[in-house]
């Protein structure tokens, strides 16, 4: 049986969880979170804790129950401490605003490019850092990922959007290969 699928999951204080048909519903202070849940896996609410079970021994049904155990416990952090991704902007005239829901970038492209921004997140920018936050893990990763896409770093100066604390290898460069 799969280590991560048969773990319970913990229902926080001020987290209700609620099933409707195949999908779970749970709903926190930072919002609220829904998921389809596949046919094979059973979901158990009682004492504080959701238990998922399966019905056969398939392997999608095992690679599935770790699986939906997991999305489901990343439901419950993030209606109640939700996620953050922080990015860096590394470059000489490089900069971000964030204007309603859209944000502005300044990326050395000869037009300034714009983002919006999906609904349940909060973008923020301090300096040469732009804050992503949310209650949904998926959500949250992926518009930071598209906003490091637009201007990758570059490995001769390093220029471009990454991740706090992500290391870019250098080169060389021309000059220093004699």
């Amino acid at each position: 049986m799969s280590r991560i699928g048969r773990s319970p999951v913990p229902i926080p204080q001020g987290v209700t969880v609620a099933q409707k048909g195949s999908t779970v519903e749970v709903k926190g202070p930072q919002g609220v979170l829904a998921t389809a849940i596949p046919a094979q896996i059973q979901v158990e609410i009682a004492e504080g804790e959701l238990r998922l079970r399966r019905g056969d021994e398939s392997k999608q049904t095992r690679s599935l129950h770790g699986l939906t155990r997991a999305l489901v416990a990343n439901m419950m952090t993030g209606v109640t401490a939700g996620f953050a991704k922080q990015l860096e902007i590394h470059g000489v005239g490089y900069r971000a605003e964030v204007s309603g829901k859209v944000l502005k970038l300044a990326l050395g492209f000869s037009h300034p490019v714009e983002v919006a921004i999906p609904a349940g997140l909060k973008v923020s920018v301090a300096e040469n850092r732009i804050n992503v936050e949310g209650a949904d893990r998926q959500l949250v990763g992926q518009f930071a990922s598209d906003i490091r896409e637009l201007r990758p770093p570059e490995p001769y100066k390093g220029k471009g959007v990454r991740y706090v604390n992500e290391h870019v290898r250098r080169k060389v460069g021309k000059a220093g290969a004699a």
